[in-house]
């Protein structure tokens, strides 16, 4: 009998066992009947004898293997169901190894009875507790964790557990580098996300350590980027961003250092006076959680997640404004084609994920075009200068919430290799803009890429009303309407039909005229809008004022959860291209394309959903991230073509001007 089939409606999975394992105690499955249903048996591992084989016991089962195969662990030192007391009360833990030279000293504490980590890393810490076990481990089949218990209240995560010849010390102390990092990565080997690790560290140390949570994690994730970036790009250097044996302060003023040192590579992020606020033991754990994590990989998506979870908690959605998944901007991005001597902007950049995607886009193509390898760690590699001006003069951001412009700033910096043009700017009212320039802090932080933005101004303007931009991608707000008359006059959608001023207008129909004003004659653009702007009878005014401007290319509709846990209002992306005598000729008449997306790639509660192997297990793409699952193109030759690909074959029939010319563009 197959393990997977009696796992099936069970919360346990068997990523963290070896193919071998799995075979081995699928060949000691013995079936019974009882009461007409066959129920699997198996002889355990340490009692020898029979028992029957639930969920819990398949994963106990095959730990046991690993622990005498693989740890090299003896059978005497271990046992099972051992009693704990509490009290009056008395609990059994499921996998106990004893110390080497004491077997009733519990060294080792293994939690397979409780699936989910929450519960399960509760339990097994007051097994720890009570019994003074320094090492835990949790694991459903699927994640594990290993905990280093340094007294009663907090439980740092570690490497591994030691192997019967090794001491907990030799773990502890390991010097790490770029490859061992890539070997040891978490989120790959323990099978978490990095905002599951922020949740698990909120839970044991930050929720009451009285400080600002997004600020003090924002350093933590600032720094580390920081140390990895410099130990992938000399391989003989060790990881500094790690709790290897100092004490809480030694380890404070170690991370402080390195927190420093990106401030000054990166600036403009936090203030050069800024410090690490956490206390030292809080620190420790944080840091112990953290420091086995991966963070750069092709496309900077393992960050991003954990800063919309950061910025979720903040601010984010008080405006109708959310983080747009990576897949719906990567099809932006395909379908729109930004070239290398192409001008783009995001004027609603949140996290900035369309101009980051860009910048790898455009990278991409130039690398291809100059024969230049694309690796796993395609965001930590020394760029080229073609690469770095593409970043610095053609690639801009706006955003008006100060945090998630922090945090934009920090992935394009990031991404592009200390080069960024993320602003801090009210998009739609922007006769305020000059009065904010003159503020010293803003000049500092935002001066030189104002400075580019002013020079691609339209020749008619000097009053930032509109702009010469070949592309623009964006997701808007949505929620909330503009009341101040001094922005509405200022719009031809803000205006009823006798020519007067509206008392309020939904913000994403202001940024719809805003944004064409941004695009020069030809330019194109891709728009996130509520489904309503597409069809409701009142809206008629603003499909009218988009056909005058521009040839509407594409209408993609995005599946109800695409949005979600944030909201659940439907979607559509509008690709449009503005008039122009030589990229875009005006015409009466013409094709436009519709695609409407029919698999649903997050659930109803928002998590995404990740395309399978036949045996079950995640599909992982050619740098091992995981694969969403949708319809909206081909991930790599590794999924089927989907709407992209047919918006591709469109557009050159179509004889469109931004599919015509090189190949790699």
């Amino acid at each position: 009998m197959k393990l997977d089939e009696i796992l099936s409606d069970s919360s346990y999975n068997l990523d963290q066992f070896s193919i071998s394992s799995i075979k081995n105690l699928e060949s000691k499955v013995t079936l019974e009947y009882l009461k007409g249903k066959e129920i699997p048996y198996v002889i355990c591992f340490k009692r020898a004898k029979k028992i029957r084989l639930t969920p819990e016991e398949i994963i106990r089962q095959l730990m046991l293997d690993k622990l005498v195969n693989e740890y090299e662990y003896s059978l005497d030192r271990i046992e099972l169901e051992t009693t704990i007391t509490f009290g009056r009360e008395k609990k059994r833990a499921d996998i106990v190894i004893f110390e080497k030279n004491n077997e009733t000293i519990p060294y080792i504490i293994i939690e397979v009875k409780h699936p989910k980590l929450k519960e399960g890393k509760e339990q097994l810490k007051s097994y720890c507790n009570a019994t003074g076990a320094p090492i835990g481990v949790w694991t459903n089949g699927k994640q594990i964790s290993y905990y280093n218990r340094k007294d009663p209240n907090f439980f740092e995560d570690i490497t591994n557990i030691p192997k019967a010849s090794e001491t907990l010390k030799s773990i502890i102390n390991e010097k790490f580098n770029w490859d061992d990092l890539t070997k040891i990565d978490k989120l790959q080997t323990e099978r978490k996300s990095l905002k599951d690790l922020i949740l698990e560290i909120e839970d044991e140390v930050l929720a009451n350590s009285g400080v600002d949570v997004f600020e003090e994690v924002f350093k933590l994730i600032f720094a580390k980027l920081y140390d990895e970036l410099m130990a992938a790009r000399d391989k003989t250097a060790n990881l500094q961003f790690r709790n290897s044996g100092n004490t809480d302060t030694e380890l404070k003023i170690k991370i402080q250092n390195i927190f420093n040192k990106a401030k000054a590579k990166w600036q403009g992020v936090f203030p050069e006076e800024s410090k690490i606020n956490l206390q030292a033991t809080h620190l420790s754990v944080c840091v112990s959680s953290l420091q086995n994590v991966k963070l750069f990989n092709s496309n900077l998506e393992v960050v991003d997640d954990a800063f919309e979870y950061l910025m979720s908690k903040v601010q984010k959605g008080e405006k109708g404004q959310y983080f747009t998944p990576r897949y719906i901007i990567d099809m932006c991005v395909k379908m729109m084609n930004p070239k290398a001597d192409e001008k783009v902007i995001d004027t609603a950049c949140g996290s900035s994920g369309f101009t980051v995607h860009t910048i790898f886009h455009v990278w991409n193509n130039i690398r291809k075009r100059k024969g230049l390898p694309i690796s796993d760690v395609f965001t930590t590699e020394q760029r080229t200068n073609e690469e770095i001006e593409y970043v610095e003069n053609n690639v801009f951001g706006i955003d008006f919430d100060m945090n998630t412009v922090r945090v934009a700033k920090t992935l394009n910096l990031i991404a592009g290799d200390g080069k960024t043009n993320v602003l801090y700017l009210n998009s739609l009212d922007y006769s305020g803009w000059d009065n904010t320039a003159k503020q010293s802090n803003w000049n500092d932080a935002f001066n030189q890429g104002f400075k580019k933005l002013k020079r691609l101004q339209s020749k008619n303007s000097n009053d930032y009303s509109s702009f010469e931009f070949d592309v623009l991608m964006a997701n808007p707000p949505f929620a909330g309407d503009i009341k101040e008359g001094k922005i509405l006059s200022k719009y031809e959608l803000s205006k009823n039909k006798n020519g007067k001023i509206k008392k309020a207008v939904s913000r994403d129909i202001l940024f719809i005229e805003r944004n064409l004003n941004f695009l020069k004659s030809g330019g194109r653009m891709a728009i996130v809008l509520p489904q309503g702007r597409f069809s409701n009878q009142n809206d008629e005014v603003i499909r009218q004022y988009i056909s005058e401007h521009c040839r509407i290319l594409a209408v993609v509709g995005l599946e109800p959860n695409t949005f979600k846990p944030h909201t659940g209002t439907k979607t559509s992306v509008l690709f449009v291209q503005k008039w122009d005598d030589v990229l875009c000729p005006y015409l009466e008449d013409y094709n436009i394309f519709f695609g409407t997306m029919r698999i649903q790639a997050k659930d109803s509660s928002g998590r995404k959903v990740y395309q399978l192997e036949s045996d079950g297990s995640y599909k992982l793409d050619s740098h091992g991230h995981l694969i969403v699952k949708h319809d909206l193109f081909n991930h790599n030759g590794m999924t089927q073509d989907g709407i992209v690909e047919a918006f591709i074959k469109f557009a050159k029939e179509e004889n469109l001007s931004f599919y015509r010319g090189n190949k790699h563009e």
